[in-house]
């Protein structure tokens, strides 16, 4: 695949910016498998610890898809956080506002999934639209299920 360089550089940040969003979730997803508590909690803690190890991975190949692109990762707390942009969440919160806050993090990252998904189909970069296609799935799950639990 041929591709000019402001092609690959808007591919590139648009993955950098699902990579900042994935280390975001994945942070907010394992400070409420810390902390919830109450009649709800193994499930709960057993349902986020399978989201945040699922996310782990999925954020290597984001980082690796980058690379083979010729981009580079961001690789700092403080610049995932400042390029998500997604509200933190205390330990201290209720199950339910974990919840909450879960569903608004992942539909933050579905939303640049497709942003990322859109821009890599334009480019004709059919690995990286396939990778977001992939990941927009996984996701649009847990806000299925997060929004289940609400009722």
């Amino acid at each position: 695949m041929t591709q000019d360089t402001h092609v690959s550089s808007t591919v590139i940040d648009n993955l950098c910016q699902v990579l900042a969003d994935g280390y975001a979730l994945l942070g907010i997803t394992h400070v409420c498998h810390w902390n919830v508590e109450g009649p709800t909690f193994f499930a709960l803690h057993q349902a986020f610890e399978e989201q945040y190890t699922e996310l782990f991975t999925a954020i290597d190949e984001i980082a690796e898809r980058i690379r083979a692109l010729g981009g580079y990762a961001p690789g700092s707390l403080s610049q995932w956080s400042a390029m998500a942009g997604m509200e933190e969440i205390s330990g201290k919160a209720s199950a339910e506002d974990m919840v909450k806050c879960l569903i608004a993090a992942n539909s933050k990252l579905v939303a640049d999934l497709q942003a990322a998904r859109d821009v890599a189909g334009d480019a004709g970069d059919p690995e990286t639209e396939d990778l977001m296609i992939a990941r927009i799935q996984v996701h649009e799950k847990t806000l299925w299920m997060l929004r289940s639990y609400l009722g």
